[in-house]
C-alpha cells in the first residue's frame, strides 16, 4: 500500500478516534436511547464526508463539481456535530423528538446533495456537448487545411481555400438537428480526399462548391435559430 494511502487513511481516522475516546471515557456505554440515536448520526455525517469522493464525477471539471458536493457534506457533519453534540452532552429531548431533528437535518442534507449531483450532471453533459461542437469545427478545419497542402493548381486551391475559410470561421455551437449536416460535411471531404489523390480536377472543383454550400448553409441556419 502507498505510503499516501495510509496517510489518508490515518487522517480519516482521526476523527472517529479522538470522537469514540471522549465519548465512551465522559459517559461509558450507559446512555439514553436518544444519545445512541445522536451519536449514530454523527458518525452517518462524517461517513458522508468520506463518501463525498465517490459521487464526484469524474471528469476534467471533477475539482469544480467537487467543491460544491464536499461543501455540502462538510456544512452538515458539522451542523450535526454541533447538534448531535448537545444532545449527547445535555439530552434534553426523547427518541422520538432526537429522530425527528435530526431526519429533518439529514433530509435537508440529501435533498441538497442531490439537487447538486443533478447540476453537475447536467453541467458536464453541456461541456462535453460543446467540446464535440468544438472538435467538430477543429477537425474539418485540419482535414481541409491538410488537403490544401496536397492541391498544386491555383484555381483548385482557391476554391478549396473558400471552402476552407468559411469552415474555419464557422460558429461552434451547434444543435442535435445540425448533426446529419455536420456529417455530410465531414463525408464532403472524405471524397474531396480521394478526389485530390486521383487528381480529378472537375471532381474537386464540384465537391469544393457543394462543401461550401453546405458550410454556409449550416452557417445561415445557426444564426437563424
Amino acid at each position: 500500500m502507498k505510503k499516501t494511502n495510509v496517510l489518508w487513511m490515518a487522517l480519516c481516522l482521526i476523527f472517529p478516534v479522538v470522537f469514540n475516546l471522549m465519548f465512551f471515557l465522559m459517559g461509558g456505554t450507559d446512555r439514553t436511547t436518544s444519545v445512541w440515536i445522536s451519536y449514530g448520526f454523527i458518525h452517518f455525517a462524517y461517513l458522508m464526508v468520506l463518501l463525498t469522493p465517490v459521487l464526484i464525477r469524474k471528469d476534467k471539471s471533477a475539482v469544480v463539481f467537487g467543491f460544491t458536493l464536499y461543501v455540502t457534506s462538510i456544512c452538515y457533519f458539522l451542523l450535526e456535530l454541533v447538534i448531535g453534540g448537545l444532545f449527547i452532552l445535555i439530552p434534553w429531548f426523547g427518541p422520538k423528538t432526537t429522530v425527528v431533528i435530526q431526519a429533518i437535518i439529514t433530509g435537508l442534507y440529501g435533498a441538497m446533495l442531490i439537487a447538486h449531483l443533478i447540476a453537475n450532471e447536467k453541467t458536464a453533459d453541456a461541456q462535453q456537448t460543446r467540446q464535440v461542437q468544438i472538435d467538430y469545427i477543429k477537425n474539418a478545419s485540419v482535414n481541409l487545411k491538410i488537403l490544401l497542402g496536397r492541391i498544386h493548381d491555383k484555381e483548385t486551391y482557391r476554391k478549396v481555400e473558400r471552402a476552407y475559410d468559411a469552415l474555419y470561421s464557422s460558429p461552434v455551437k451547434s444543435y442535435h438537428e445540425f448533426e446529419r449536416m455536420e456529417k455530410d460535411i465531414l463525408s464532403t471531404i472524405d471524397t474531396l480526399d480521394h478526389a485530390i489523390t486521383a487528381n480529378n480536377k472537375d471532381t474537386i472543383l464540384s465537391l469544393a462548391d457543394s462543401l461550401l454550400r453546405a458550410i454556409d448553409e449550416r452557417n445561415l441556419r445557426l444564426r437563424r435559430r
